[in-house]
C-alpha cells in the first residue's frame, strides 16, 4: 500500500533521515530542559509551603541551587533548540533543493500533452507553493512536534505518577476539547474539503497567469477584473470556500480554546475533593500544587499540536499533488538507445491525435494527422504548407518527441526517434520557433542557450551568422544588455533572429523552421534570409511557411489539408498540377497586390 501524508513525506525525504532523526532528537533534549524551570518553582513553593509556619527555617541555599537549575535548564534548552533548529534547516532546505530539481526535470521529460491540458498556475504552484510548505514543515513542525510530543509525554508521566484522579480531569478536558476541534473535519468530508480549497488555490493561480499575459487585451477592450469573468469568479468561488472554512471551524475552535485555558477548572475541583478528604495531608497537598504549576503550562504545547494536525491536512494534499505530478507518464526512453549516422527525416505513416493527450472528449478524437508519408532530404530544404489547421506544426513538433505518435513511425536516418534518447535526439534537431522565447538574461546568455559550452568567439560568429550583432552592437551594454523587464525590449523580428544565432551556435544536423520569418518586415526579411541560408547549410532542414515567396527554391514541397498529405514535389511542378498548392500560391500573389483605394478596396 502507497504511504501517505508524513510516512509519504519521510520516504520523499529519502537520505536526509539522518538529519531529520538528529534535530528530533536534539528537540526532545530541548523540550525536557525547557521543563526545569517548572520543576524548579515546583521544589520552591514547596519548600516555603513547608516552612510557611516559620520562614527562618527557609533553606536559602536549596532555593538559590534550584534558581540556576532553572537558569541552566533553560540555557540548555534553548542550545538544543538552536541545534535541532540547524539540523531540521540543513535538512529541509536539502530536501527542497532535490525535490524541486526532480520535479523541473520530471516536467521537462513530460510530453507538451500534459501541460497543454494543465494550466500553467497549477504546476506552478506545485513547484513552488507545495514544495515550499514541505520546506517550511520539515523546517520547523517536526521539531515542533517531537519537542511537544516529549513535553506532553514528561509532563503526563509525572503527572500520573503523582495523582491518576487529577490527571484524568486534566486529559478528559483536553480530549474533549480535540474531539470538538477535529470532528468538522473528519473523515471522507474533511478530505473533500480540504481538495476543494487547494483546487480552488490552483484556479486562483492558473486565471491570474492568464490575467496578467491578457493585459494587453484586457486594456484594448477597456475590461475590468470583474469583466475577466473566470479570474472573477475563481476569486469568488474562493472567497466563498475559505469562509465556509471558517463557518465550520468557528464554534469548534472557540470551544477548544476556551477548555485549553479553562484546565485549572477541571483540576481544581478534583483537588480540592481530595484535599477535603485527607486536609492534614502535606504531600497531597504539594501535589495539587504541582498540578497547579504544571496544568498551565499544557496549553502552549497542545495549541501547536493543533496547528499541526492543521499542518499536516495541508501537507497531505501537497504531498498528493506532488506525487500526482511525479505520477505522470514521460516518454518512453528506449532500453538499448541508438544514434543515427544519417540524417533523413522520414514520416512513415503517421497518425496523431490531440486527444490522445486529453485534449478532446473520448469518443471525439480528431486526427490532427492522418497516414502522413515523406522524406526530408539531408543537405535539402523541405517545406510544409497547407491551410491553417492543416498539421504543419503538429508535423514539425512530432520530430523532437514534443509528442509520440499514435500510428507510424518518424526515423532520422533509419533510426525511429523513439529509439533514440532524449539528450541524443535533441542535440540532434534545432528548432526555430514563430513565438521566440527569450529568457530573462543577458543576449550573451541567451545565444548561449544554444552550446552552453561554446567560447565567447563563437557566440559572437553565431550572431554575425544571424544577422544579429549589429543592432546587439548598439544596445547600452551589448551581448551583456538585459532582456526583458529592468532590460531592454527587442521587436519580434530581432528576437526571431537571436533565436537563430542560438540556432546557428547549435549546429544541429536536423533543423525545423516554424514561420522563423513571421515577424521579419520587408528590410529585414533580407537580412533574415542570409542568416537563415547561413543556418541551413548542410543540414536536414523543413521549413513551415505562410509566406509561400520564402519556399519557392525548396527541394520539396509537402501540402498538407486536414492532417493529410494532397501533394508533393517542387514549386514549379506544383503550379503545373494547378491544385491546392496552385490556388494558394494564387491567393498569395494576390495578396501581394491587394491595397485600398478611396471608396473601393482591390
Amino acid at each position: 500500500m502507497k504511504k501517505q501524508g508524513i510516512g509519504r513525506l519521510l520516504e520523499i525525504a529519502g537520505e536526509k533521515r539522518e538529519l531529520l532523526v538528529l534535530s528530533g532528537g536534539l528537540a526532545a533534549l530541548s523540550a525536557a530542559c525547557a521543563l526545569t524551570p517548572y520543576l524548579s518553582v515546583y521544589h520552591i513553593l514547596a519548600e516555603l509551603l513547608a516552612k510557611a509556619e516559620d520562614p527562618s527555617r527557609i533553606d536559602g541555599p536549596l532555593m538559590t541551587h534550584w534558581a540556576f537549575v532553572a537558569l541552566a535548564g533553560l540555557a540548555a534548552s534553548l542550545f538544543f533548540l538552536y541545534a535541532g533548529s540547524m539540523a531540521a534547516h540543513v535538512a529541509a532546505f536539502r530536501i527542497l533543493y532535490g525535490l524541486r530539481v526532480r520535479l523541473a526535470e520530471h516536467v521537462g521529460r513530460l510530453p507538451l500533452g500534459y501541460l497543454s491540458r494543465t494550466s500553467t498556475g497549477a504546476v506552478k504552484k506545485t513547484l513552488e507553493q507545495n514544495v515550499e510548505k514541505i520546506e517550511n514543515f520539515v523546517a520547523h513542525k517536526i521539531p515542533d512536534l517531537v519537542g511537544v510530543t516529549a513535553t506532553i509525554a514528561i509532563m503526563a508521566s509525572a503527572m500520573v505518577s503523582l495523582s491518576p484522579a487529577i490527571t484524568l480531569a486534566c486529559l478528559a478536558a483536553v480530549a474533549l476539547g480535540f474531539l470538538v476541534l477535529l470532528r468538522p473535519m473528519a473523515g471522507d468530508r474533511g478530505k473533500t474539503l480540504t481538495k476543494g480549497y487547494y483546487d480552488a488555490l490552483e484556479r486562483i493561480n492558473a486565471s491570474a497567469i492568464q490575467y496578467v499575459r491578457g493585459m494587453a487585451a484586457v486594456k484594448l477592450f477597456g475590461r475590468t477584473v470583474r469583466s475577466f469573468r473566470r479570474f472573477h469568479q475563481d476569486m469568488v468561488d474562493y472567497s466563498r470556500l475559505a469562509t465556509r472554512f471558517s463557518d465550520i471551524f468557528q464554534n469548534g475552535f472557540i470551544l477548544f480554546r476556551t477548555l485549553l485555558t479553562s484546565l485549572l477548572a477541571f483540576v481544581l475541583p478534583v483537588g480540592v475533593l481530595l484535599l477535603s478528604r485527607r486536609p492534614q495531608d502535606l504531600s497531597l497537598g504539594l501535589t495539587l500544587l504541582f498540578f497547579l504549576v504544571m496544568v498551565p503550562g499544557l496549553a502552549s504545547p497542545l495549541y501547536k499540536v493543533m496547528y499541526f494536525s492543521s499542518t499536516l491536512r495541508d501537507i497531505s494534499e501537497g504531498v498528493e499533488r506532488i506525487d500526482a505530478l511525479f505520477a505522470q507518464p514521460a516518454l518512453a526512453e528506449p532500453a538499448e538507445p541508438t544514434v543515427p549516422t544519417a540524417y533523413d527525416v522520414v514520416f512513415d505513416d503517421v497518425s496523431f491525435s490531440y486527444g490522445s493527450y486529453g485534449a478532446s472528449e473520448e469518443g471525439s478524437r480528431v486526427e490532427a494527422l492522418s497516414h502522413l508519408s515523406f522524406r526530408a532530404r539531408q543537405g535539402a530544404v523541405t517545406a510544409l504548407v497547407g491551410p491553417s489547421g492543416s498539421g504543419k506544426s503538429t508535423a514539425a513538433n512530432l520530430i523532437p518527441r514534443f509528442w509520440d505518435v499514435d500510428g507510424g513511425a518518424i526515423f532520422i536516418g533509419a533510426v525511429d526517434i523513439r529509439k533514440m534518447r532524449t539528450e541524443d535526439l535533441m542535440e540532434t534537431v534545432s528548432f526555430v520557433f514563430q513565438d521566440t522565447f527569450l529568457f530573462f538574461d543577458t543576449l550573451y546568455n541567451n545565444i548561449l542557450v544554444g552550446r552552453p559550452d561554446a567560447g565567447p568567439e563563437e557566440v559572437y560568429a553565431a550572431a554575425r551568422a544571424a544577422q544579429c550583432h549589429a543592432f546587439i552592437e548598439k544596445l547600452p551594454q551589448g551581448y551583456g544588455t538585459l532582456i526583458g523587464e529592468g532590460g531592454v525590449y527587442l521587436s519580434g523580428g530581432e528576437e526571431q533572429r537571436v533565436a537563430v544565432a542560438r540556432a546557428i551556435l547549435k549546429g544541429a544536423p536536423v533543423l525545423v523552421l516554424d514561420e522563423a520569418t513571421a515577424f521579419a518586415d520587408p528590410e529585414n526579411e533580407e537580412r533574415m534570409q542570409q542568416a537563415l541560408k547561413e543556418l541551413i547549410r548542410d543540414k536536414t532542414v523543413i521549413i513551415i511557411a505562410h509566406r509561400l515567396s520564402t519556399i519557392r527554391a525548396a527541394a520539396s514541397i509537402v501540402v498538407l489539408d486536414g492532417g493529410r498529405k494532397v501533394e508533393e514535389g517542387r514549386h514549379e511542378a506544383l503550379l503545373a498540377r494547378g491544385g491546392l498548392y496552385a490556388s494558394m500560391w494564387e491567393a498569395h500573389c494576390n495578396a501581394g497586390a491587394w491595397s485600398l483605394a478611396k471608396g473601393e478596396g482591390r
